[in-house]
């Protein structure tokens, strides 16, 4: 009786025999798959025209004076109420070509993505998974949860022709067939269940390039636990949390109380990091005063903190912008002050060596000082940061990341993000919200500490951008995107004309795959006249 072992290698062999008489070519294989199309997670800049759902809230509270500013813990202005949940693009059916094919109802972010390399070894032929929980893993289990947008690249790790399918999701990858070559592709797993994916070219299955995924209803239960994945505190900083126009005021003296504090804060779902913060979120908290004002810097370093911290406000006209006069151990407090003499919107940060690694830890944030007569009023105003997280374990791994010092002098970072987290600006808590018609005015800062920006709205144009946070001279008009340089700061301002969901990006697009990536919800009617689906009448 021929044994399960004896046929699987019987089929290996007779796979390599045939590969090795054509030469490792293509086999002539007709594409199981006609209907299909390319499935790229930043394929094209067009956003959902879906709408949000609900009524977006005002993001202007109620302030505190201008003569006194306690920002080490303050609370949002906003109650966001219940959001609703991110919209679907619809990407529509594809043409009679041999690209991957993707479930039309996918999201344009993904929620996971998973890499597979194709491989030949002493277990046969396989699927080998490369980063994060699956990373070396021969055939390994994709755990994900119902209704997530399922992304996977396919890797060809050993010349020979292979592809994969998740036949219970209609979808799969293109025929690759060069070492290198890869193929991705996207789907959302809309049932539970454990589900076969496998390589189609005849034999290869058999030969055992077959693998499991595995839908559960709430991946933060017990799969999750059992892939390590770890929970810490939310230290993103919400978007709405600007303080209150200065207004046409005299200059005042402003005192600012800001308290350093290590945290450990979730990076990413399942993904923990230490953050080194100003006030326990990522950026600190926005810094408001006018042209002329006397500020008052008292900082405290928590008595919990393991190193000594300190603050450089780019505003400031004097040695080290305050660090000189701010380095302060755990437990202690340093107070400094300073005149703000010229108008712009200013970078602040951590300034102890080694500086690059405190400021990529979280420890950066803004002060805007304002000119004579205070900025034009406009309905919404909002906070948003860029940074950087070196990590150890590679993007999407799960549990406690410790901090890598070659990952920052090689200024290779895993996770780049918006507010401190990995698509922390999607969650509905956080992600922006405005209705039609209203103007917007977004204050973007980079605390880096190494990468420049180019920063982008899906779907947006820029009416009015204040280059480099110059608020003096006449701003730029009608730009799609802005440059921002690591320690800078820029002042956009639009109005959104028609509903749906805008997405905030960096327009280098591979660091959307790192966790740069946020939402803008528009409420209002629909505008045919400005963006329809369909011809022209």
């Amino acid at each position: 009786m021929i044994t399960r072992t004896y046929l699987k290698a019987w089929l290996i062999l007779a796979v390599l025999f045939v590969l090795v008489l054509s030469g490792c070519a293509q086999a002539a294989q007709p594409n199981p798959w006609p209907d299909s199309q390319v499935a790229q997670a930043a394929a094209a800049d067009q956003p959902s025209a879906d709408e949000a759902g609900e009524e977006a809230a005002d993001n202007h509270g109620e302030g505190e004076g201008a003569d006194t500013m306690n920002v080490a813990n303050k609370d949002a202005n906003d109650d966001h109420g219940d959001d609703a949940a991110p919209a679907n693009d619809d990407h529509g059916d594809g043409g009679d070509d041999d690209h991957g094919k993707q479930d039309a109802d996918v999201d344009y972010v993904p929620d996971v993505t998973f890499t597979l390399e194709t491989a030949l070894g002493p277990k046969g032929l396989g699927f080998v998974g490369k980063g994060g929980d699956i990373d070396g893993q021969f055939n390994p289990t994709l755990v994900v949860p119902k209704g997530a947008v399922v992304q996977i690249t396919l890797v060809n790790g050993d010349g020979i022709e292979h592809d994969v399918a998740f036949p219970d999701f209609d979808a799969h990858s293109d025929h690759i067939a060069t070492k290198g070559s890869s193929s991705t592709f996207a789907f959302r797993a809309d049932k539970v269940g454990e589900f076969a994916y496998y390589c189609t070219v005849p034999g290869h299955r058999e030969a055992g390039m077959e693998g499991v995924i595995k839908v559960v209803e709430d991946v933060a239960g017990e799969d999750q636990e059992e892939a390590g994945a770890a929970v810490g505190e939310d230290i993103v900083r919400d978007p709405t949390e600007v303080p209150p126009p200065v207004g046409d005021r005299e200059p005042t003296l402003v005192r600012v109380e800001l308290e350093t504090k290590e945290v450990v804060g979730q990076l990413a779902d399942g993904t923990t990091f230490t953050y080194w913060t100003f006030g326990g979120k990522v950026p600190g908290p926005m810094i408001r005063i006018r042209e002329g004002d006397t500020v008052e810097i008292r900082l405290k370093n928590s008595p919990d903190s393991q190193m000594t911290h300190s603050i450089d406000l780019h505003s400031v006209n004097g040695p080290g912008g305050g660090a000189v006069l701010t380095q302060t151990p755990p437990g202690e407090e340093r107070v400094f002050t300073f005149k703000g003499l010229q108008p712009g919107l200013y970078v602040y940060h951590c300034a102890t060596p080694l500086v690059a690694q405190h400021i990529a830890n979280g420890m950066y944030g803004l002060i805007l000082v304002e000119p004579e007569g205070g900025l034009p009023e406009v309905d919404r105003e909002f906070y948003v940061m860029q940074g950087e997280i070196y990590t150890q374990g590679r993007t999407g791994e799960k549990g406690f990341q410790e901090f890598s010092f070659d990952k920052l002098m090689a200024e290779e970072p895993e996770y780049v993000v918006f507010n401190g987290m990995a698509g922390g600006l999607t969650r509905d808590e956080y992600a922006l919200r405005v209705n039609t018609g209203e103007t917007v005015r977004i204050y973007f800062g980079v605390g880096g500490p190494n990468l420049i920006s180019s920063f982008h709205i899906i779907g947006e144009i820029f009416d009015r951008v204040y280059d480099e946070a110059d608020l003096t001279s006449p701003p730029l008009t009608n730009v799609q995107t802005t440059l921002v340089p690591p320690g800078g700061a820029t002042v956009v301002e639009f109005t959104v004309e028609v509903p749906g969901r805008y997405i905030l990006v960096d327009h280098a697009l591979t660091r959307l795959e790192k966790g740069l990536v946020g939402f803008l919800y528009a409420e209002g009617p629909d505008v045919p006249e400005v963006y329809k689906e369909g011809p022209a009448e």
